[in-house]
């Protein structure tokens, strides 16, 4: 029989519970930061949101920049982003912003610009989104993110508690805030991938939460008069090689869409990647640490209910080895704890 491939030991005892307070301090301060570059400098918004032109073309051998720039400038109004993707030169991406006149200007101003790009050229993409429709599109991608965490947040509140809930809904917040924070800050253009970017990285986050917390119940049913703080950390420790394992796989897979997914998609590979590695954060240092202020009905045969501040789980700091003898010393007590069947009645002797 194969054994489960495992990135850390069995008994690996990381007390990461103790420190709770320098990690959600630092979140704290560095998604204060992020939404002050919200609010001071705003999101870098693709056409898909603040409408114009988007023209994805291959030309038939390579193109000289500045040249081309400034003979699509003399067509249309506004500055134009102009960029190359691929090893050879020949495939060019065209921002053009909003051209006054509404619609019609702007079929117009792509028509002026083909006709400039001259004969010979492959057009692979070509939009031209007004203004109105991208005040639909901004409204309805803020709908969807806020129904999405709406969803999750009853998800979790329907298979836990409602303490998970809080927990998981603090940490998919704190994920979406920093993702795009990332965009503000770098003023890497947001578009509607990265909606699906961001709606992405939630997605992954709470599944990641979800695997730990289902340990977390896990473990307090099993070791009932353990502290908070010792469980919390024993069930981190328990999925934590199967946290990094998943975790590496997936940014390797997000490091070749990266390096070979072209222009287009690399504002999605940029917030996907960053959105993998805050959300792993977050599910061990935001979602699980918070469960600690809350009280669980731990109650069972023989045990009465554990308070969240029983001295050996927060009063104390506890080793890495200590926390794993205290682990199996509950799992012998439980073991030892459980009633022995016994045979009743009498037996019918053989014939």
């Amino acid at each position: 029989m194969l054994r489960p491939v495992r990135f850390l030991p069995d008994n690996t005892a990381f007390d990461f519970i103790s420190k709770r307070v320098w990690f959600i301090s630092a979140s704290g301060v560095f998604l204060l930061g992020c939404l002050l570059s919200v609010a001071v400098q705003g999101l870098n918004f693709g056409i898909d949101f603040t409408g114009g032109i988007l023209v994805e073309a291959r030309t038939p051998a390579s193109v000289d920049l500045a040249q081309v720039r400034e003979t699509l400038n003399t067509q249309v109004a506004g500055d134009i982003a102009l960029t190359t993707y691929g090893s050879e030169g020949r495939d060019l991406m065209i921002r053009v912003p909003e051209q006054p006149g509404g619609e019609a200007a702007n079929n117009a101003a792509l028509t002026r610009l083909k006709g400039a790009l001259g004969d010979g050229v492959e057009y692979r993409r070509t939009e031209v989104v007004g203004p109105k429709v991208g005040d639909e599109l901004v409204t309805a991608g803020a709908l969807a993110m806020g129904l999405a965490i709406l969803s999750i947040a009853g998800y979790i509140w329907f298979r836990f508690e409602w303490q998970y809930a809080i927990g998981g809904v603090i940490a998919l917040l704190h994920d979406v805030i920093a993702t795009i924070g990332l965009f503000s800050l770098f003023q890497v253009q947001f578009d509607l991938t990265s909606v699906a970017a961001v709606m992405t990285v939630a997605g992954y986050s709470i599944n990641d939460t979800v695997v730990i917390f289902d340990r977390v119940r896990e473990e307090l049913r099993r070791h009932k008069k353990m502290g908070m703080g010792e469980v919390l950390n024993l069930a981190i420790n328990r999925t934590l090689s199967r946290t990094i394992l998943t975790g590496g796989t997936t940014l390797l897979a997000l490091l070749c869409l990266f390096l070979f997914g072209g222009e287009v998609l690399r504002g999605f590979s940029i917030a996907i990647i960053w959105g993998i590695v805050v959300g792993t954060y977050s599910s061990i240092y935001v979602a699980v640490p918070a469960l600690i202020y809350f009280r669980f009905e731990r109650s069972g045969e023989g045990d009465a209910p554990v308070p969240v501040e029983e001295k050996e789980g927060l009063g104390k700091e506890a080793s890495g080895a200590d926390l794993a003898a205290r682990a199996a010393q509950a799992e012998a007590e439980a073991r030892r704890a459980m009633p022995s069947r016994r045979v009743t009645g009498k037996v019918k002797p053989r014939r």
